[in-house]
């Protein structure tokens, strides 16, 4: 055989090979020993939103992103030599969309010297959406205290209060409005434990039926119901660690009743089951609504209300800390900025009053909301003006802010200055203040004959945020 002739049986041969490789229905993914990719098939380009051109002959680190702590199945592959079978991941391409894969990993070797790796991936990333849409669970915990945004004296004590829950094992109440950051702290509690190693389980119970609920907390027995199979729930797969039940109140009374029992006796008993299995689980759980109202509205027991709360966390709305605001317009601008490849120095002094202003009823996830919809709308602009922000935000907050007939704040039963009084040494302004408003809270108590949670809708405040000032004002 002719050098030319084994040259176009090589060139035929590789040809066969492209078209086997850009035809099969699983994404091909390979790296060097550099990291530099050299083969990158089609199904790869769809399953992760790319061209060809951004990948091949690109360090694989420059491309992709992974989450802080989770590395590279493909990259793992080739500085450990080690096979990987069925390995799920997340990451994220080059533009910040999110990519679920189910991998098989392997090593390449020339004689003893690994000189690449081979990733053949299955594209999973609608399914894992769809699981963490209808069932609303979570296995990640990305968040520790240091991702917690704000310098406000109202958060800082929450945080401090919250660092002292990691020293023991007591059930944990988080108690905030929704948008307020409760799976992130409840995630920087475990983080911060002496579980950290052990796995961390979020459950919605809002997000499923009852009928659903009770089966993939406890577990079921094959034969249980039609099409049952042995399966362990949630508080088995948490076992060591911890498990978060978010919006606690929307389980049902006998839901309640035996989540009750499980924290009592340490024990769960699987669905058709007649044998207890004994759990070692921290029990954290979040609620969107005032305690006190939801046992008297018979949305949580009381009973279970005692055993949840031994340590009880009261998040602070962001209309109680708008000092955080322009931190955390700084933090989501840079986020972004790295999600969509942008370059975006801050807000205009008009923007910023107005978020500053604003109440924001949806709190910080409404607050993030507005700066990635702003972003959306930006091209190469620096700096985000209100023609940014997103519709419906500007119309409310705009309006608000030119308001024609703004009222004039008063402090009613202060004395007012008089002539004589400009004679006189002034008041130290930390105790006016602090007369100013114990009076104005005690009139607002007495109009709705100390009843709280009224009191505390008419001056603007949450129920936990009027509890606290009126026991510092004891203490004055």
């Amino acid at each position: 055989m002719t050098n030319k002739q084994t040259i176009d049986k090589l060139l035929q041969t590789q040809k066969i090979y492209e078209t086997l490789i850009n035809e099969i229905d699983v994404g091909v993914h390979a790296i060097d020993h550099t990291g530099r990719t050299m083969i990158y098939n089609d199904k790869m380009m769809e399953i992760e939103s790319m061209r060809k051109e951004e990948v091949i002959d690109k360090n694989f680190q420059d491309v992709f992103m992974f989450e802080d702590g989770q590395g590279s199945t493909l990259l793992n592959a080739l500085h450990h030599k080690k096979e990987v079978k069925n390995q799920k991941q997340t990451y994220y391409n080059n533009k910040g969309k999110e990519i679920t894969t189910i991998n098989n990993t392997f090593p390449v070797y020339a004689g003893k010297t690994a000189i690449g790796a081979i990733e053949i991936a299955k594209d999973v990333t609608v399914i894992e959406r769809l699981v963490r849409k209808n069932l609303g669970i979570n296995v990640n915990t990305r968040y520790s205290f240091d991702n917690i945004i704000g310098s406000s004296s109202a958060i800082k004590d929450v945080i401090e209060n919250t660092k002292r829950a990691t020293r023991t094992a007591s059930s944990v109440l988080i108690v905030g409005e929704t948008g307020t950051g409760k799976e992130l702290f409840a995630q920087s509690i475990h983080n911060g434990s002496d579980r950290s190693s052990a796995p961390f389980i979020s459950q919605n119970c809002a997000a499923i039926p009852d009928n659903l609920i009770e089966s993939l907390l406890f577990g079921t027995k094959k034969g249980a119901f039609t099409g049952a199979i042995d399966r362990p729930g949630l508080f088995e797969q948490a076992e060591g660690g911890t498990l978060l039940l978010d919006e606690i109140n929307s389980l049902s009374p006998m839901l309640q009743a035996k989540l009750l029992r499980a924290i009592q006796e340490k024990s769960i008993r699987r669905v058709g089951d007649t044998v207890d299995r004994k759990i070692n689980v921290r029990i954290i759980s979040t609620i969107n609504e005032d305690p006190i109202e939801a046992i008297s509205n018979q949305r949580l027991r009381k009973d279970l209300f005692y055993r949840l709360s031994v340590v009880s966390l009261f998040i602070p709305p962001l209309r109680e800390r708008k000092e955080d605001i322009i931190q955390l317009i700084d933090f989501f601008i840079q986020k972004y900025n790295h999600m969509f490849q942008m370059n975006i120095k801050g807000v205009s002094n008009e923007v910023s009053s107005l978020l500053t202003n604003y109440d924001w009823p949806g709190n910080i996830r409404e607050l993030e909301h507005v700066i990635e919809g702003a972003t959306n709308l930006m091209i190469d602009e620096e700096v985000i003006e209100v023609s940014h922000l997103p519709y419906n935000f500007r119309n409310k907050s705009v309006s608000k802010s030119y308001d024609t007939n703004p009222k004039e704040p008063s402090i009613i039963g202060v004395h007012q200055f008089t002539a004589n009084d400009k004679q006189q040494p002034l008041r130290n302004l930390k105790d006016f203040l602090l007369e100013a408003e114990n009076y104005y809270i005690n009139k607002a108590l007495e109009k709705h004959k100390f009843h709280v949670t009224n009191a505390a809708k008419e001056l603007g405040l949450s129920r936990q945020s009027l509890q606290y000032r009126m026991k510092r004002l004891e203490t004055n």
